[in-house]
């Protein structure tokens, strides 16, 4: 914040301070404060008209300047004060006026009356050396109460009695100049300043901004608001009256002054015909709104950055945008956020205005930023319509949503990838994928957890859209890769549903569970084999005994023997398990370990199973524990060598030509247990018995003759003949 000097209309050169340290005042109140600051102006020169030594050792151009900080003077400058350059209206020449202002001419020389208590320059050179006497008398009694000599009875005066002899001083005085003359410079009243001051206004800056100007009884004589206009102007050239242009310096955006004119910095002793009396003293409140310069660059901050930057915007590429639009002063005009929808256009392809092509280059997707444009780099001197002037500085809040270029392909980046990695994914595979589908500043659109289902599709055959078609193909199974997809391989410029925007850029996180063909066979992969000859190995009608472990090829359990007490029984061949399985335990050693990558087509197919996914690879590590050779196809019971001639006899154990079931399950089990013969393995051996009695009981009485009573075999030569 500018000192109370600064305030009051004192800035208007480079500047120097002096300070004076608390050490030096005797009171313990005046040792608390720190320091006092004042800021007077290298451009006065010394006071020739000093009568006391003594004041000069203060220096003579810092002590001046310190009486005119506590009297509360606007300048002590030297006497005479040189001439005022022409002046101009408060406003320019080009802004609609009910009453133009003309240009005023220079201000009457000091020998001429000026205003209340005009003097000749006599008469004030003389009162003037007076108060020069008057001060530096003052000033050389502080000094010595600073010093603090012990010779002087004024060391201890206290200071407050100092003050009030200044103050006295500054009444006989008047407030600025000689004799009670008018004010010698502006006066400048801050009444609201910004916390936040980026620019304040130097000499050729433009300028725009609203004032109200009246007369000292408060009696208004022009005003920017009634007009409805905005005063837009370059100040420091000119083309303001001086007051105004002196008054305008160092303001900030959105401060508010009032600028008390003395009339030889406004219209002098002429005046304004019908508007503005000889002599008059104006009062400007005013609000400065904009300022810029023809030096002026794009001003870019950033606000956020995301920690990942995929790519920048570029010249050529395609964003998509959020943006709230503002002027200089926080108002309003443009928002995207209340349309529902982003912004979307072309970057350095004269769609955008100038600045809003400089101020997107080189934004990541995610990121915001503020970007200051000035007028000709917007909309210049014609403005926008209704809710942006002529000249106006633009600033917008941009949140940056996506970017690609045309010329862009699908991007692929490898997250994670297995070890063994033997097989990637062709045109024509079936795959099943987790993944997780966002725009490119994080939004989530969709997602296969929150279904708790992957994606089922084929690759390469055109049921997805062609980014995906493309990303997926070369991926492994387990292998998690993100592939970006940009909007003429997605869904174009019309999106889909609420949730993809048109020209949207996807991305998409990718979980590769499993892939197959449809004419993939078992893979078969062979962990263990038993060392010694492996003479006999299974084959179909055997009746094993093995244990299994089944997953899919993520790694998720599905089932295991090794939760039951007994191993998996199966006879091959017999459709008692999967085909895969069934093709995978063939050809194994009794002890042998393998691993069988069995596809959906040979396993549960598309709908699966009881805990099994459609559509699912599975993966088994299988260890044969026993084998036993089957019996051929339709046989329940087979002999191993040939059957008794007198069969019926030997099983009619009673002898009264009835064969009772009790009887022949005796009679079989006792050939069993000799190793005459061998029941279907992997069966309860009374339920064979069973089986093997009703076929054998024709006329289903309860009992078996010797008529009914035929080997399958025969059965079997008997069919072949009625057949030919």
């Amino acid at each position: 914040m500018a000192s109370p000097a600064t305030r009051r209309g004192l800035d208007l050169g480079s500047q120097e301070k002096l300070e004076i340290p608390p050490t030096s005042f005797r009171t313990q109140r005046l040792r608390e404060k720190k320091t006092f600051s004042l800021e007077v102006h290298s451009d006065f020169s010394s006071f020739p008209n000093l009568p006391l030594g003594q004041a000069r050792s203060l220096g003579g151009g810092r002590l001046r300047d310190l009486c005119g900080k506590f009297l509360g003077l606007q300048r002590l400058s030297t006497w005479p004060p040189p001439p005022s350059p022409p002046q101009t209206s408060p406003h320019p020449a080009s802004s609609v006026s009910p009453a133009p202002i003309p240009r005023g001419p220079a201000r009457a020389g000091w020998g001429e009356r000026t205003g209340r208590g005009g003097v000749s320059s006599e008469e004030g050179e003389g009162g003037w050396r007076l108060a020069s006497a008057l001060i530096a008398s003052v000033f050389h009694l502080g000094t010595m109460f600073l010093a603090g000599s012990p010779s002087h009875t004024l060391r201890r005066l206290p200071m407050l009695q100092l003050l009030l002899l200044l103050q006295t001083l500054e009444r006989g005085l008047g407030r600025a100049s000689p004799a009670g003359a008018p004010l010698e410079d502006v006066v400048i009243e801050r009444y609201h300043i910004p916390r936040v001051c980026p620019r304040e206004v130097q000499m050729g800056d433009f300028v725009r901004y609203h004032y109200n100007g009246t007369f000292e009884d408060g009696k208004k004589f022009d005003s920017s608001y009634d007009r409805s206009t905005l005063v837009a102007i370059v100040v420091g050239v000119g083309r303001l009256i001086t007051g105004m242009d002196r008054g305008l310096m160092g303001m900030c955006v959105n401060e508010r002054r009032r600028l008390i004119v003395p009339p030889h910095l406004g219209y002098g002793s002429i005046g304004v015909a019908g508007l503005i009396p000889p002599d008059a003293t104006l009062y400007f409140d005013v609000v400065l709104l904009d300022v810029w310069n023809k030096a002026d660059t794009v001003q870019m901050s950033i606000l956020l950055r995301p920690p990942h930057c995929p790519r920048m915007v570029q010249n050529s590429d395609f964003v998509r945008y959020h943006y709230n639009g503002t002027l200089l002063d926080g108002t309003a005009f443009d928002n995207s956020y209340t349309r529902g929808g982003t912004y979307d256009t072309y970057i350095g392809s004269g769609w955008l205005i100038k600045g809003m092509d400089q101020g997107l280059l080189g934004m990541c997707p995610g990121e915001k930023r503020k970007i200051i444009i000035p007028p000709f780099l917007a909309y210049g001197e014609k403005g926008y319509g209704t809710v942006i002037p002529p000249q106006a500085s633009l600033v917008f809040y941009v949140l940056l949503i996506d970017v690609h270029n045309p010329k862009d392909t699908v991007q692929l980046e490898t997250l994670e990838l297995p070890q063994d990695c033997v097989r990637r994914a062709v045109a024509g595979d079936f795959m099943r994928y987790h993944y997780n589908g966002s725009l490119m500043d994080g939004t989530l659109f969709d997602s296969s957890y929150s279904r708790n289902h992957t994606y089922n599709t084929y690759v390469g055959q055109g049921y997805i859209i062609p980014g995906m078609d493309q990303g997926l193909q070369g991926a492994c199974i387990g292998e998690r890769r993100r592939i970006t997809v940009p909007p003429h391989l997605a869904y174009g410029e019309n999106g889909t549903g609420d949730k993809i925007p048109g020209s949207a850029v996807l991305i998409f996180d990718v979980h590769v569970i499993d892939f197959h063909n449809p004419a993939d066979p078992v893979e078969i992969k062979t962990l263990f084999r038993p060392p010694e000859n492996c003479n006999e190995t299974s084959k179909i009608g055997d009746f094993i005994r093995y244990h299994y472990n089944c997953s899919l090829l993520d790694g998720t359990r599905l089932f295991s023997s090794h939760d039951y007490e007994a191993p998996q029984e199966a006879t091959l061949g017999a459709n008692k398990v999967i085909e895969g399985l069934d093709r995978g335990l063939q050809g194994m050693c009794v002890g042998e370990r393998r691993q069988l990558i069995v596809p959906p087509h040979l396993a549960h197919g598309e709908s699966g199973a009881r805990g099994v996914p459609g559509s699912a690879v599975l993966m088994f590590e299988v260890e044969l524990v026993s084998r036993e050779d089957g019996l051929p196809t339709g046989y329940l019971f087979v002999w191993h060598q040939d059957p008794p001639a007198s069969l019926f006899e030997d099983m009619d154990l009673n002898k009264d030509g009835e064969v009772p079931p009790e009887e022949f399950s005796s009679f079989i089990k006792a050939q069993v247990n000799e190793g005459k013969g061998r029941l279907m393995p992997g069966q309860d051996p009374d339920k064979t018995i069973r089986d093997m009695f009703q076929n054998q009981d024709r006329n289903q009485d309860g009992k078996i003759t010797a008529e009914e009573l035929k080997l399958k075999s025969d059965e079997d030569q008997e069919r072949i003949h009625e057949e030919l």
